[in-house]
Parts: C-alpha cells; structure tokens; sequence
C-alpha cells in the first residue's frame, strides 16, 4: 500500500484564467474535467506519472479564506534563463513580491491571483526535474514531517535535518517535495495543498486508515459530499486522497 503525490490544487477565484497563466509559466497544456476545474499537464502526459506534478486549479467562492503552507520552487538552467523566467512571467501577470527573504540569490513572485512561488537561480539537484523543480511546504519540524509524508507516499527520503527535509519519486524523476522550517509557518499562506492518489486495485478507505494511523487527521473545509477525503498532516496542512487510479 503506498500513495502518490499526483497533483498540486489551487483554489481560485477564476480558475480558467489562473489555469492559463500556470499553463504559460510551466509550457504545459490545459484540459478540464468540469465546470470550474482547470487541469495544467505537460504536452501529451499520460496522468498520474511520477514524472510530473500537475497543477489543478478549482474555482471556489472564497479563496481569500483559504490558507495554505505549500509553494511552487521552478527550475532555471543558467542565471540568463532565469532572468528571462521571470521577465516572461511578469509579462503574463506574475508582480514581484517581497516577503523578507532579503538578497537571495532566487526570485519571489506572486501569480495574478497572489499566490507565492520562487524562480531558483540553476542549482545542479533540479537539472532533470522539468519546470517543477520543488513542492514545498513551510514547517515547524521538518523531521517530523519526513516521518509522516515518508510514510504516507512511496517517495525516497534524500536528506533530513533540522531544518530541511526533501523527498522525491523512487523512481528519480519529477520534482522534489521539500519541508523547510520557518520560524512562523503561518506567516506566509498561499492557496496550494498537496493531492495523493492510491494506486490502481489499492483501498482509498485502507488507505486513510493507515494514514489516520500515521498521525493524520479529518479535515472539514465545506467538501460535502465527495469521492475524495480531506485530511490533514501532523502540523495540519490540509491535503486530499483522491479514488485509486
């Protein structure tokens, strides 16, 4: 039994309109499973693929109230590539954001509907990751959020320390999922949280089982009646598990 991270959902106050910029930044395609739901996946993807986390966005009727810790981290080749990153993705609507990172040598910007993200300046570990070079999550303890979300999906732990905890598919391909302590996790929220995906012939109800065993809790953020269940992690980041496939 193990879960796949297969998608990163932003709620919108538009989601075609969020869906394109994304679609621009990341030189993906577009589909839609329904009103008010914009899919962003690379060109031909055959979905879930551990090569890939996709981006889901969803229209809701207050994404103001919505808090989430997780960002986007996008990969850049050389210090020009990343200079003509950013220029593009101003241009598609992205504004510079300051949120006390000082002189860093990576980019803080804001997507059009204000959710946060960071274009890296090339680091080597992100070379073969595809735009996505990192999820990342704002946290008090990145040590004990490895243990849980090590558990939780089938990813490999790559490095853990007080500070800093990253895991990616086993099967080295996609970007990485990234715990990084922040003095106030909270200070920062943007409105991305992380989807799991069980896969094909697996349990969704065993599998939340076994992650209620790990430490995860239920989660209420007004879904009704729907095929997928709302938990959240030991800090309380709310995610999803979808139906097995």
């Amino acid at each position: 039994m193990a879960l796949r991270l297969v998608q990163v959902n932003f709620k919108a106050r538009d989601d075609a309109s969020l869906g394109r910029f994304w679609a621009e930044a990341l030189g993906w395609d577009i589909s839609s499973e329904g009103p008010g739901v914009t899919n962003v996946e690379p060109v031909g993807f055959a979905w879930p693929d551990p090569a890939a986390v996709c981006v889901d966005v969803v229209t809701v009727p207050d994404p103001e109230t919505v808090r989430y810790r997780a960002h986007l981290d996008l990969a850049t080749a050389s210090a020009a590539d990343q200079a003509e990153l950013v220029a593009r993705l101003v241009k598609l609507g992205a504004t510079p954001a300051d949120i006390g990172q000082g002189d860093v040598p990576w980019t803080v910007l804001a997507d059009p509907e204000g959710n946060l993200f960071c274009v890296l300046e090339p680091r080597p570990i992100y070379r073969d990751t595809g735009p996505i070079a990192a999820v990342v999550v704002n946290c008090a303890d990145p040590r004990a959020m490895a243990r849980f979300w090590s558990g939780a999906t089938d990813w490999t732990l790559h490095e853990v320390t007080d500070d800093f905890a990253s895991l990616r598919s086993a099967k080295g391909v996609g970007p990485y999922l990234e715990f990084v302590r922040t003095p106030d996790a909270n200070a920062v929220c943007g409105r991305a949280h992380l989807d799991l995906r069980p896969y094909p012939g697996d349990d969704q109800a065993a599998e939340v089982a076994r992650l209620r065993a790990l430490g995860a809790t239920d989660a209420d953020v007004g879904q009704g009646d729907v095929p997928w269940v709302c938990l959240a992690d030991t800090e309380g980041n709310e995610f999803c598990v979808l139906t097995p496939g």
